[in-house]
């Protein structure tokens, strides 16, 4: 349940996406000119105070802003962001790559994890239900300023490399949504604070596929096409 008036969910949505668009800690004044919240400057920064205090925000170490917690994107993403419609060319792309694999369950995941990879720019990951991890797009978490630190990256890769730990991220989350969500701040490990899991289980099967990140996905594209291929992938299995 939302705990926020109606005022703090629209500056909290403003911050959260301007975080997602750029990275870089929020503050009042970009609230203020960039978005119409239509209250003033010093009400945002006494509304982003309260929010800090509720566990929705926390204090930059680089800067007067604030950026979201883990908190504050699981709120966006069960209850505040507008999911995009795919497009015809999304849906019949994605079939196309992987219908052939139907019948070869590794093949499927390994090549789901690879066309996951390129629609959502980041690291595409699936699990049989042996264990066994499949990953594609390594790349593309270089594009990606968060993981210019060497630390996360070191340990983001080390995390892949152990089967049985991500099989313990992907136990972590029992949420009844068609895709869960594992952010890194719940993980206990300070150097993948800034990075999120998505990913979705295959009924029946212990098949688990998904994309590995920043926290700044877009989600409101990457949670429609992972639904697309969880729906995608059930229907060849009937």
């Amino acid at each position: 349940m939302i705990d926020l008036v109606a005022r703090q969910i629209q500056i909290l949505r403003a911050i959260i996406e301007e975080f997602i668009e750029t990275g870089m800690p929020v503050g009042s004044e970009k609230i203020d000119k960039k978005f119409n919240i239509g209250v003033s400057p010093a009400t945002i920064r006494n509304e982003m105070v309260y929010l800090t205090k509720q566990g929705y925000l926390i204090k930059s170490h680089i800067s007067a802003g604030r950026v979201p917690t883990a908190l504050a994107m699981r709120l966006y993403i069960n209850e505040l962001v507008k999911e995009k419609e795919l497009s015809v060319a999304d849906e019949v792309g994605v079939k196309e790559k992987i219908w052939r694999y139907r019948h070869q369950m590794e093949d499927l995941l390994y090549e789901t994890s690879r066309v996951l990879a390129e629609k959502s720019h980041a690291l595409g990951i699936a699990m049989n239900a042996e264990g066994r991890l499949f990953h594609s797009g390594y790349a593309n978490l270089l594009q990606m300023p968060e993981f210019y630190d060497i630390n996360l990256t070191r340990q983001v890769l080390r995390m892949i490399e152990e089967e049985q730990l991500m099989d313990q991220i992907f136990d972590s989350n029992r949420s009844e949504n068609a895709v869960k969500v594992v952010f890194g701040q719940e993980l206990g490990n300070r150097d993948l604070d800034q990075i999120s899991i998505m990913f979705v289980e295959l009924p029946g099967s212990n098949c688990r596929f998904g994309v590995l990140g920043s926290t700044r996905f877009d989600y409101s594209y990457v949670l429609p096409i992972m639904k697309y291929f969880k729906g995608l992938i059930e229907s060849m299995e009937e």
